[in-house]
């Protein structure tokens, strides 16, 4: 059977694990959006480098950001089973593998995030400061403005790397188009279809990645 052929035959197979994988996928950067984003403006404001600096704080949520993303991920994936299995009520399929995946997420895009924020000129956070504007304002008219492109950027590279981790899930029962790649085409000797499960994730980063910066490009104010 020719990887045409074969590709066909096993279709129906595909097209559930391309939906395994967006389920998955997009509870993942749903959390990312609405945790990480708040918390890597959080870190920004208490970081050492602030003046509302709070070292407990601070290096508590440092701590835990750099535990998550240094763990191994397979092995963070089995540790986190029984949590999964608390909050959603089982551990196998695409919405419970969204439990790890978005955890990850979330410390990720919170670490580049403050990184985005430290890196605007010092000129915000004076002009802001003359200004007498809350919290608030700064935020949402100062830093999230003048960082937007940045955010952008942060969080395409988190989904580039949420495609890589979710080809793991299928190893503990998640589904997606990684475990479609080892079940139909490695275990099976299908080596055909588990091509065209790679190039399916590599267009894909490609895609995100050129759409992620164009649409930065597009909203960046310096230009």
């Amino acid at each position: 059977m020719d990887t045409w052929n074969t590709v066909i035959y096993y279709w129906p197979e595909l097209v559930v694990s391309l939906k395994e994988t967006a389920i998955m996928m997009s509870i993942s950067l749903l959390f990312c959006l609405v945790i990480g984003l708040p918390l890597g403006v959080y870190l920004y404001l208490v970081n050492p480098s602030q003046k509302s600096y709070n070292p407990l704080i601070y290096y508590s949520l440092n701590f835990f950001i750099t535990l998550i993303r240094s763990f191994p991920y397979l092995l963070l994936v089995v540790t986190l089973i029984p949590v999964t299995r608390m909050v959603v009520g089982r551990a196998f399929g695409p919405i419970p593998a969204a439990v790890p995946l978005s955890l990850v997420a979330i410390a990720i895009f919170a670490r580049l995030v403050e990184q985005v924020l430290l890196d605007l000129p010092e000129s915000t956070q004076q002009l802001a400061d003359s200004l007498g504007v809350t919290r608030w304002q700064l935020i949402w008219h100062f830093l999230l403005v003048e960082a937007r492109s940045g955010i952008v950027l942060a969080f395409t590279t988190t989904t580039v790397s949420l495609v890589s981790y979710s080809t793991v899930m299928g190893i503990v029962g998640g589904g997606g188009i990684g475990d479609f790649a080892i079940r139909y085409g490695y275990q099976r000797y299908e080596y055909g279809i588990m091509y065209v499960a790679i190039v399916w994730m590599i267009a894909s980063v490609f895609v995100i990645q050129l759409g992620g910066n164009a649409l930065a490009r597009k909203i960046d104010k310096r230009k």
